[in-house]
């Protein structure tokens, strides 16, 4: 009987996350105000009335959009902080991790650029608080590696590196053809690095 459940409860993750990544896809091509949950469904090989299985309406697949990815960034970031072994190393582990989220979540980072205000005020309120969160573990580690500069500058070093990492989404599709990953990621890595050190 277990067993059973178990496996129930993956088919039912499984779908849910289905369902998120089609919807980022869409969103991102098309803005949330230029997506159907009928479309949405279909993308993801469902009918559109099997959505409300999984979320209450178009507006809490956006919410769990970016409420997961910002959750995902902020436990991630946390994690890789705590494996490092000095600020400097703390940093660039840092860095290739958030790297690795731009690369692996364009359709994320578009659809946060874009739709981020299309959010009810409780779940704009959540998300934004676990991105506040996020910065300030980057703060936390650059006063580490630089206690003269204060933590204002800082923060803007951070911000200034997440739209430098996080622009890449938009200049792949704008560009032509992408240079091959690990290249965009050494890239953005020195970049990054070098705007947040020097």
């Amino acid at each position: 009987m277990s067993d059973t459940l178990t496996e129930r409860g993956r088919a039912k993750a499984d779908r849910r996350a289905a369902l998120l990544a089609a919807a980022a896809r869409l969103f991102a091509d098309r803005g949330y105000a230029g997506v159907t949950l009928e479309e949405l469904g279909q993308a993801a090989g469902v009918s559109g009335p099997a959505v409300y299985r999984h979320f209450p309406g178009k507006s809490a697949v956006l919410a769990a959009i970016l409420h997961d990815a910002s959750e995902g960034l902020l436990e991630g970031g946390r994690r890789t902080v705590a494996d490092a072994g000095d600020p400097a190393g703390a940093l660039k582990a840092l860095i290739r991790f958030h790297v690795d989220f731009a690369l692996a979540n364009a359709d994320v980072i578009r659809v946060q650029d874009r739709d981020l205000t299309s959010l009810d005020e409780a779940d704009a309120h959540e998300v934004r608080r676990l991105q506040r969160e996020y910065v300030e573990l980057w703060v936390g580690v650059l006063a580490r590696l630089r206690p003269d500069r204060a933590e204002p500058e800082l923060r803007i070093r951070a911000h200034a590196a997440f739209g430098l990492i996080n622009s890449t989404p938009h200049s792949a599709r704008t560009h032509g053809r992408r240079p091959a990953d690990r290249v965009v990621r050494s890239i953005l890595e020195d970049m990054a690095w070098s705007s947040l050190t020097s």
